[in-house]
This record gives C-alpha cells, sequence and structure tokens, in this order.
C-alpha cells in the first residue's frame, strides 16, 4: 500500500498563498493591474502544480480543479494587491516563507509523482519542477531571465536535493510524516542558509589566468 501523503491540506494551503504574494509583489514591482496581479498570483502560486500535473497525467490539474488551492492564491494576490506598501518593506520575510513553500511544493510534488507510478528519475524531476515551476512562470510573464537560470542562487538544488532525499525515503519504507517532515525542514533550512550567507552554485568555468570578459 502507498504511503499516505503526511503533509496536512492546510500547509499546502499556506504554501500557495505564499507564493502567491511573492508572484504578485513582482506586478505591483512592474506596475501590473489588478487583473494581471491576479494572473501571476495564480500562475506563481500553482503554476508548479499544474506543470507536476500534466507531466504525471492528473487531470484535470490542481490549479484548475482545487477550489481551495485556487482561493488561497487569489487571496495572495489580493493581499499584497491592498498591502504592498507595508509588505514590500518586508520582503526578506515573504523570501524566507517562499524557501517554505519551496520545500513543501518539493516534497509533495515528489510524493504525488510517486503516487502515480513514475519511475524515481521522473519523480524527482517531477518533484523540483513542482518546487521551481511557478517562480519561472513568475519570472518569465514579467520579461525576467528566471532566477533560478542565472543568479546563480541556492535554488533548484535544494529542492533537487529534497526530492532525490524523498524518493529514497519512499523506496526504504520511511516515507512517513516523521521522514517526509525532515526532508522539507532540510530543503527549507539548505535554502534559508543560502540567502544567509549569499551561497551560489558555481559560474562558467574559466581557465587558470583567462581574464574576465567585460
Amino acid at each position: 500500500m502507498l504511503p499516505e501523503l503526511p503533509v496536512e491540506p492546510v500547509l499546502e494551503v499556506v504554501g500557495v498563498f505564499v507564493a502567491a504574494m511573492s508572484g504578485a509583489l513582482a506586478a505591483v514591482r512592474k506596475q501590473f493591474d489588478l487583473f494581471g496581479l491576479l494572473v501571476l498570483a495564480w500562475a506563481t502560486g500553482l503554476g508548479g502544480g499544474v506543470l507536476r500535473d500534466l507531466l504525471i497525467g492528473a487531470v484535470p490539474p490542481v490549479g484548475i480543479s482545487d477550489v481551495r488551492l485556487m482561493g488561497a492564491a487569489l487571496a495572495g494576490g489580493l493581499v499584497m494587491y491592498f498591502g504592498h506598501p507595508r509588505l514590500e518593506r518586508a520582503r526578506r520575510v515573504i523570501v524566507v516563507l517562499d524557501a517554505g513553500a519551496l520545500a513543501l511544493f518539493a516534497v509533495v510534488g515528489t510524493v504525488k509523482g510517486l503516487e502515480h507510478g513514475t519511475t524515481a528519475l521522473a519523480a524527482i524531476v517531477v518533484g523540483v519542477l513542482t518546487g521551481v515551476g511557478g517562480g519561472i512562470l513568475r519570472d518569465l510573464l514579467t520579461g525576467e531571465v528566471p532566477v533560478v537560470l542565472h543568479h546563480r542562487q541556492l535554488y533548484a538544488v535544494p529542492a533537487l536535493l529534497g526530492s532525490a532525499a524523498t524518493v529514497a525515503l519512499w523506496h526504504l519504507g520511511l516515507a512517513g510524516a516523521v521522514g517526509l517532515s525532515a526532508v522539507a525542514v532540510g530543503v527549507f533550512a539548505l535554502r534559508v542558509l543560502a540567502l544567509r550567507f549569499d551561497l551560489n552554485a558555481p559560474g562558467p568555468w574559466r581557465a587558470p589566468g583567462a581574464s574576465r570578459q567585460r
């Protein structure tokens, strides 16, 4: 029997809500109107889940079928729309909360992939896409190069490690509430530490003595 997903529905809703707030904040900075802001909030909060469901064949995707999650995304957008003068100054708090959403989505996405009978590799890919997919859509819709590709931040790497750890626990029969919660905490901690200490992925390799191109 497949293990039950140990993440409470309320935590998934909170993850969507926080991710949607980060999308709405990007919309505010780009001077989007209310409709555009809500679209970007929805894409950021639920984009990763939609990509996941399309990949694993879960129809219809949660982004257009789960009223709770759609409501959380729209609520996050509205909160940012009305409260952005104060919330924008609290961007660091939102970034930290977004790290929690990344951790949650990576674990949830991996487990849902496994529940649908995917291979271990496919489940890892699905988990990573669930974690970072919303952020990628947010950046593309605002005309930015996705931060996961060019800022060298440890953003996808924690999701990748968390997804791989989730698959390992699943196949060892240890994917219970304690095990998966520990993975989510680990992903969150790694992301926060990367932000705190400015830990980056390696940039382009340069031969010794090569000058930087300006």
